[in-house]
């Protein structure tokens, strides 16, 4: 169904009622085609009160549209001006715009007058405003001689200004000689008449320039009135007195403003001390969001004021001794303005209609209607028309009826003139909107589509959608009067061709047009707040996601403003980028995208912070003996609080170029009151300090210098210890300048024996950290104390400390030393101890010496090693550990005091029982036969005792690495070559050897052989077991002969699903240990490994050598080792360092074992 009438009214948002005012105007400026016969219109013109520049040519305007074209006249002051008399006048053609040459002769003032212009066709005339032409006037001011104003202190002045009478009236203000503008306050102000006005005056206010001046803004002139000398003259006494107005006078006043200005109402007062001025409105509440106060709240403006702004203003001025008041009754008129102006009006012959002028104003203006510009009183005769009041009432009109109506609206104020044509017209109608033009609107915003016609009669416009006319719901869709076609939500499916169809009596049009919805654009990631220190580099993020056929823009913009031209600002597809920050950058930046349809925005903030700037102006007050008060200005905290200032000092005297730390404050605090030492030259600094560090220091403050006094400490770290057995030294830490409180530092020294009876023995030295006491008994403890003095007196008594006379070597070696071995490698020792006064000295512990007895081949090979343990403290006993099974030891014990050793206890000899042997050094095959084989090794490098056999133990190892039986073999100690026979022929073996003692079996070797016919067969047989567990041969074998490879194949299922080898578990059973492998360049056979542990095996690895001792052989303690003499004692003498003496180094052993050492083993590892 095709829509033709507007739907209910509803509830429309904000949004939407802009939307049908934008409608509103466009119905009222409907237009007739110019094509079209059609009375004039006036389309420009001057300003009522039009004011002119006389230093440039006068041009009055009237520009009017019609057809046919309209001709112009104009009336001056009431009668017509003949423009072809006058040279100086021409009018623009096609035009009634006057222009009058006045700039090369001729003077504005002739021109002056009341103009009207008058257009001109067949149809009617519509003429415009009456046009008041007054030149610009900037006078001077009349001359006069103004004489000094002398007054005393807190009296009240006025200084007139007033300016000569210009057009328009003048801006005034007030500046000095160097037009710097007066400072103005509460106390002194510009009134609105110009005037400068003082509530009280001051000293400061005496001056000889006191100018006013007046600027003429349409000549841009300044003129400037005669200087005015005031000068202020102190009184001793001036009394205080309540406010008193100067302006207005009395205590009420009336004040009359025309609706739509500016009313301003003015209140100056003056009084001791400055009155301030307080408005209220008697009966009612000011305007929240029009009102304003100026000039230090002593003007109220209201602005846009309205006839309910009428009313009494109260105005009161207050200070500490009274208060006044002045009412100011506001009357508001009101020119007249319009309620309803005429319109334009095009009627069908026959047709009726009205024009209707309606006004409103204070007082109520009178409304006088005009034809073609004459009364219509006296206007020709039009039986169509019917006047009533503010209406013009027209029926069954016919062409003859066309005519240009005036409207006149006037009162005391000033008046309203409005032309409204009645064209009487018969036209078909006519679309105006272009054909096929095309819309696009972004989705869910509302779409308009014109259809802007004419015709007479008024043509009726229906709208339809689609090439086969679909319907147009009433509650989606909207017909406006002027034709336009609304759609409030426009979504994708609105997309389409919609037809617009304008028909009367005469005739029907029709007008295509097409809408196209896009995507809005949208921010999907906005920049954000960001907080970055100066020098710093920021990246603010903008990414647009936008319509696919449409291009966006993206701009950024700093504060609402352009980014800055500089080459710190980089900006790529969705980045904002500034480099190298500095304080200027700090701001809101806001990213703009926008699309020929739409443009969004999103703004972030840009915190450039940094370390404060340094204080400054450092000022010294209150400056006593030990206290001053330092006050500082902060600097710019740069956007991060002061958190805490820093305060340090110089001493310029002891230590110049030395800062030290003082004190510390808040982050709110600008002064200090600081601690201070005698004898001094102190100078201060101030540092700021906020969460990104601390500033520059501030310039030092002036210096000063604190008086001297007594020290106030003494020195510290006082010791007393003898370097010789006869001497006592006194040492100490010297007070530094700064502690020394003044000049002439000393030191009493003070010293007497701690047992004895003697009096304090005393000497003052010079500023020392030593003396030396001669002739002392041998290791007395002595009372000592250091008292420290200058030239104004002695410090505070110092602290007594202890300290002892020399030491001496100990003269008795402890007695009754006893050895009880408890193992192969660990023994015990025992000693009486030594009476005190023979040690000399402060007990530092005991130290054993020990050592093994070589024989005679190698104590002639290398001199006898002695090991040392030392215990400290009173211990009496110790533990010997890592000594060597089967030998022969010697020891002796000796007290040791800070000076050094005594002598030694007599020698004590012990013996150490057998041990366990290490492994065989050595184990190699030789003589590989087809059945048999030739061991051959080399004893243990240790055997720790007398070897009483060898053990030998050897199994076959088959192809898939399962191991066979194990035989066992023992072989005399005096052998080291074994030959077995009858073995299987092409047969891998595994062999494993250990020696014995008495104590036991020690540590095995294993080794690996392949029995075998010749070398050449051997080396085929190693070759073969290398093949067999290496991958890449397998994949060769696979080339080269299939059924190598299906065996192959069956031996590793076998290998997978076995889980561990038998070799394997084997090895488990038996305790083996990890098996070697051996190399193809000494003739020996490779390796082999479970599915487990494909790591190779190490050739010749042993178990741990014979020098290992079991952990349950022994049940000392770590508690009674002692340690070397380069080790430390705990108090109860146990062990805590390790092993010294010297000792050759041993032969390397290839062959040790690989496993872990017991707490014992690493004992041994010191020997």
């Amino acid at each position: 169904m095709q829509l033709k009438i507007m739907p209910k009214k509803k509830c429309l948002s904000a949004g939407r009622m802009l939307l049908i005012l934008f409608l509103s105007q466009m119905i009222s400026a409907l237009e007739v085609p110019l094509d079209l016969v059609q009375p004039p219109t006036i389309t420009q013109q001057s300003p009522k009160d039009y004011i002119i520049d006389p230093r440039e040519n006068i041009v009055i305007q009237c520009e009017a549209k019609g057809k046919p074209p309209p001709s112009f006249s104009w009336t001056r002051n009431g009668t017509h001006f003949d423009i072809d008399k006058d040279p100086l006048v021409t009018m623009k053609p096609g035009s009634g715009t006057l222009t009058i040459n006045i700039m090369t002769e001729g003077k504005a003032e002739t021109y002056e007058g009341v103009y009207q212009c008058t257009a001109r066709n067949e149809r009617g005339a519509a003429i415009s405003n009456n046009i008041i032409i007054r030149p610009s006037r900037s006078p001077l001011w009349t001359k006069e001689k103004l004489e000094p104003i002398i007054l005393r202190n807190g009296h009240s002045l006025v200084l007139p200004c007033r300016p000569p009478i210009g057009l328009p009236p003048p801006i005034i203000f007030w500046m000095d000689n160097s037009f710097q503008r007066l400072p103005q306050s509460e106390r002194v102000s510009q009134g609105l008449n110009g005037d400068l006005y003082f509530s009280n005056v001051l000293p400061e206010d005496t001056r000889e320039d006191y100018i006013c001046y007046a600027r003429f803004n349409h000549t841009q002139t300044i003129q400037q009135k005669q200087p005015i000398s005031v000068k202020v003259f102190s009184a001793k006494s001036y009394r205080e007195r309540p406010p008193t107005f100067l302006t207005p006078e009395g205590n009420a006043s009336n004040k009359e403003e025309l609706r739509g200005n500016v009313l301003s109402l003015e209140c100056i007062a003056e009084g001791l001390p400055t009155p301030v001025i307080y408005w209220i409105k008697e009966d009612g509440t000011l305007p929240i969001n029009r009102t304003f106060y100026r000039n230090f709240k002593k003007t109220l403006q209201i602005i846009q004021v309205s006839e309910a702004d009428s009313g009494n203003y109260q105005c009161i001025a207050k200070n500490a001794l009274g208060a006044i008041h002045h009412t100011i009754s506001v009357t508001v008129k009101a020119a007249p303005y319009w309620i309803m102006a005429p319109q334009n009006l095009v009627l069908s012959p026959g047709e009726d209609g009205t024009l209707i002028c309606r006004a409103n104003g204070k007082p109520k203006p009178r409304i006088s209607w005009l034809s073609n510009g004459v009364p219509v009183e006296i206007a020709p005769d039009d039986p169509s028309r019917k006047i009533d009041g503010d209406t013009i009432i027209f029926s069954n009109v016919q062409e003859r009826s066309s005519a240009v109506y005036q409207c006149n609206a006037s009162n005391e104020y000033g008046y309203l003139l409005a032309n409204a044509f009645v064209n009487v017209l018969a036209e078909p109608p006519r679309i105006l909107t272009s054909v096929n033009t095309l819309y696009q609107v972004i989705a869910n915003r509302p779409a308009l589509l014109d259809c802007a016609f004419f015709g007479s009669p008024l043509p009726t416009i229906e709208w339809f959608k689609g090439a086969k006319g679909s319907a147009l719901r009433e509650d989606i869709y909207v017909l406006h009067e002027n034709g336009t076609l609304e759609i409030p939500v426009a979504q994708k499916d609105s997309t389409g061709t919609y037809t617009c169809v304008a028909r009367n009596k005469l005739g029907m049009a029709k007008n295509e047009v097409r809408l196209e919805i896009k995507d809005p654009t949208r921010i999907i990631k906005h920049p954000e707040y960001a907080v970055v220190q100066r020098g710093n580099t920021v990246s603010f993020e903008c990414k647009v996601k936008h319509d696919e056929t449409l291009i966006p823009t993206v701009t950024w913009l700093k504060d609402s403003g352009e980014l800055p031209n500089d080459g710190r600002f980089h900006v790529n597809q969705d980045h904002l980028v500034i480099t190298d920050v500095n304080d200027d950058d700090g701001g809101t930046y806001t990213c703009v995208a926008n699309t020929t349809l739409d443009i969004v925005s999103a703004s972030a903030v840009l915190n450039v912070v940094d370390v404060p700037n340094a204080p400054f102006d450092l000022e010294l007050t209150d400056q006593l003996d030990k206290t001053v008060q330092l006050s500082w200005t902060p600097g710019d905290d740069n956007n991060s609080p002061i958190t805490k200032f820093i305060i340090e000092y110089e001493d310029a005297m002891h230590e110049a170029g030395l800062w030290h730390h003082q004190t510390e404050v808040s982050g709110t605090q600008t002064t200090a009151q600081l601690k201070l030492s005698p004898y001094v030259n102190y100078s201060f600094r101030v540092m700021a300090v906020n969460s990104l560090g601390r500033s520059l220091p501030s310039e030092p403050s002036e210096q000063y210098l604190t008086k001297a006094a007594e020290p106030d400490q003494n020195p510290s770290f006082v010791e007393g210890l003898g370097s010789e057995p006869d001497n006592l030294v006194i040492t100490w830490k010297p007070l530094n300048g700064f502690e020394s409180n003044g000049p002439g530092l000393q030191y009493k020294v003070s010293w007497r024996q701690k047992d004895g009876d003697d009096e304090w023995t005393s000497v003052v030295v010079a500023n020392v950290s030593k003396y030396i006491v001669s002739g002392t008994p041998t290791f007395v403890p002595y009372l000592i104390k250091v008292q420290a003095l200058n030239d104004a007196g002695f410090a505070p008594e110092p602290a007594v400390i202890m300290g002892h006379s020399g030491e001496d070597l100990p003269m008795v070696a402890p007695g009754n030393v006893q050895v009880n071995v408890v193992n192969s490698t660990l023994a015990e020792v025992h000693w009486d101890p030594v009476p005190l006064k023979s040690i000399r000295g402060h007990l530092q512990g005991y130290r054993i010496y020990y050592w093994k007895e070589q024989n005679t081949s190698q104590r002639n090979r290398r001199h006898i090693e002695k090991k040392i343990l030392t215990f400290q403290g009173s211990k009496t006993h110790g533990m010997l550990p890592g000594l060597e099974p089967f030998s022969h030891y010697t020891l002796n014990v000796r007290v040791v005091n800070g000076k050094g050793e005594g002598p030694a206890s007599p020698d004590r000899v012990f013996n150490t029982p057998e041990g366990v042997p290490s492994a065989p050094s050595s184990l190699k095959i030789v003589n590989p036969t087809l059945d048999s084989l030739t061991l051959e090794w080399d004893p243990p490098s240790h055997p720790n005792g007398i070897l009483t056999e060898y053990t030998l133990k050897y199994q076959p190892i088959n192809n898939t690495h399962e191991l066979g039986p194990l035989v066992d073999l023992k072989i005399p100690a005096n052998k080291t070559r074994w030959t077995l026979k009858n073995l299987n022929f092409s047969t891998r073996y595994k062999f494993y050897l250990h020696a014995q003692t008495s104590a036991g079996s020690g540590n095995q070797i294993t080794e690996e052989a392949v029995t075998t016919v010749d070398e050449g067969k051997m080396a085929m047989a190693s070759r073969q077991v290398d093949i067999a567990t290496q991958g890449w041969f397998i994949g060769l074998m696979c080339a080269v002969a299939l059924l190598i490879l299906i065996l192959l194949i069956v031996c590793f299922i076998r290998r997978n699903k076995g889980g561990k080898y038998p070799v394997k578990e084997k090895e488990d059973a038996h305790a083996d240990p990890e098996i070697q492998p051996m190399k193809e360049d000494d003739g020996t056979f490779g390796e082999y490994s479970d599915a487990e542990d494909h790591k190779p095996l190490k050739k010749g690895s042993r178990t741990p050598s014979d020098r290992t001792v079991k952990k349950e052989d022994s049940d000392d303690s770590l508690v009674d080792y002692g340690e070397g003499v380069n080790g430390q004692f705990n108090e109860d003498g146990s062990f805590i360092g390790q092993y010294s003496g010297k000792k050759e180094k041993e032969p390397a052993e290839g062959n040790e074992s690989s496993e872990a050492p017991s707490p014992v083993n690493a004992m041994n590892s010191f020997v």
